[in-house]
């Protein structure tokens, strides 16, 4: 019976040149019992492919904490941003409901006008909630159930129907300034300070 003798620089004996299996990850031999026994040759292509996948998360969760940080609105590192300051002069301000391009949420290429609650601004974005008038009351615990959360705020002019609306506590906006259309009309303070305390549940830094 053929024995294979293998040296730390030597071909192993009984090996066939046109076996696939000593082509791919090394080469193999027959032992004394029968059984192959692969040697490796040293890594490959494949393995070095393998050996750098862990990093691929990583870089992605890199990314995604820039983009956050890049987004979040000013003041999440401590103290409050929310203000009260509507003023007639046909820019988004503090309080008031203006009308504004907001992006939909599962994806943010398209998007829609809608009444928004501006809760501060600054030079380079309207921080704002979402206003709706359908009535979320009957379907608070799915929508709950799916994490969003809506506000009663009554009635104002800025919908021409009077319809009552609400606002989405969960989802805060930051909106650039050329995304404001129109300015609708002041929030009642009162109302604007209960919906800035309740938003506060989901946004801290408000």
């Amino acid at each position: 019976m053929l024995r294979a003798r293998v040296g730390l620089h030597d071909r192993p004996v009984g090996v066939r040149r046109d076996d696939p299996e000593a082509q791919v990850g090394g080469e193999r031999t027959r032992t004394a019992d029968g059984v192959h026994a692969r040697h490796s040759r040293g890594p490959t292509c494949q393995d070095a492919r393998v050996r750098r996948r862990p990093l691929a998360p990583l870089g992605r969760l890199l990314r995604l904490g820039a983009r956050r940080r890049a987004r979040r609105p000013v003041g999440a590192g401590g103290g409050g941003v929310a203000s009260y300051a509507p003023r007639a002069d046909g820019r988004p301000d503090p309080g008031e409901v203006v009308w504004a391009w907001v992006p939909f949420e599962e994806d943010a290429s398209h998007g829609k006008d809608r009444p928004v609650l501006v809760l501060a601004v600054r030079r380079t974005e309207v921080v704002a909630l979402m206003l709706t008038s359908k009535d979320h009351d009957r379907d608070a615990a799915d929508e709950a159930r799916w994490g969003r959360f809506w506000m009663d705020v009554g009635t104002g002019g800025w919908d021409r129907q009077r319809r009552p609306s609400e606002v989405r506590l969960d989802r805060l906006l930051a909106l650039s300034p050329a995304a404001v259309r129109r300015e609708g009309a002041a929030l009642d303070r009162g109302v604007f300070d209960r919906v800035v305390g309740e938003a506060r549940r989901f946004h801290p830094h408000l």
